[in-house]
């Protein structure tokens, strides 16, 4: 992997593996080491990686595992905010290696990206406050470039199934640019006081699977079904069910069009990156 020049001169730095446990986890090891954050580590073979609720992620060489360290980079309250932001990222860098856009290249709430309703990628946020007021964010980015997983409650795909000349080197060097200036901007307005997940908001709906349709949540052992209406102030889900409106922390999203490779409706248990 190469960093792009001008991502450098932002002060960026990279470490590229051959391969490794987790990039997740030597990130935050280097940060626990004193690191002082802005360090993208990628690898082309994982042995451990994971994702969501310690879930396991298929992780063969070929696709891009890329982790980013962030030291302080805002409050831990903010820190959430950082995954839609990733988000907008990663769908702008798959956009512009493909020339996919919206809506056979969507955005599913919390952190997966669709192609053609097939995951392609998913992202793993993790925080670790390391002082009083210092907070350590990795966040982890996962593509199926060459090869996707089988063994998934919804399918999956590979970015060379609709361009045989993606790699990942290519996904990484659009994904570092598309970060940058989407955290610039977002860090500019927070740290000005101004709404700095409003514009993050509205940009991410605008890339978003499923919006206005008839969806299902599972929140641990209930299984909400209704109308995904779209994000509240902090980027909670809003869904409008038979009792009324319901707000969502954290769930797995699914709705009847996203299906398994055998064709039956897929579970709610998704495996994230």
């Amino acid at each position: 992997m190469i960093l792009p020049s001008e991502i450098a001169r932002a002060g960026y730095r990279l470490w590229a593996l051959e391969r490794t446990g987790s990039t997740n986890q030597d990130a935050m090891d280097a940060a626990r080491a004193g690191d002082p954050g802005r360090l993208w580590v990628t690898a082309r073979e994982q042995k451990t990686g994971r994702g969501r609720h310690g879930r396991t992620w298929s992780s063969p060489p070929g696709n891009l595992y890329a982790s980013l360290l962030l030291v302080a980079p805002c409050s831990l309250a903010a820190a959430p905010q950082l995954g839609f932001v990733a988000g907008l990222a990663l769908h702008d860098a798959v956009s512009s290696v493909t020339g996919i856009t919206w809506p056979h290249l969507a955005l599913k709430w919390p952190n997966d990206l669709l192609l053609q309703e097939a995951k392609v990628s998913g992202l793993l946020l993790e925080a670790q406050i390391l002082a009083p007021e210092r907070v350590a964010i990795v966040i982890g980015f996962g593509v199926n470039v060459a090869d996707a997983p089988n063994d998934t409650p919804y399918r999956t795909t590979a970015l060379n199934r609709v361009d045989h000349s993606a790699t990942a080197e290519a996904v990484f060097c659009c994904l570092a640019r598309s970060f940058e200036q989407q955290f610039t901007a977002w860090q500019t307005a927070h740290r000005s006081g101004s709404d700095a997940f409003g514009p993050v908001r509205e940009a991410w709906l605008a890339r978003a699977a499923a919006l206005g349709q008839e969806i299902g949540v599972r929140v641990g052992p209930r299984n909400l079904t209704g109308t995904f209406l779209g994000l509240d102030a902090i980027g909670r889900l809003l869904i409008e069910t038979r009792e009324g409106l319901e707000t969502i922390d954290a769930g797995d999203l699914f709705w009847p069009s996203l299906r398994n490779i055998s064709g039956d409706i897929q579970s709610p248990d998704e495996v994230t990156i």
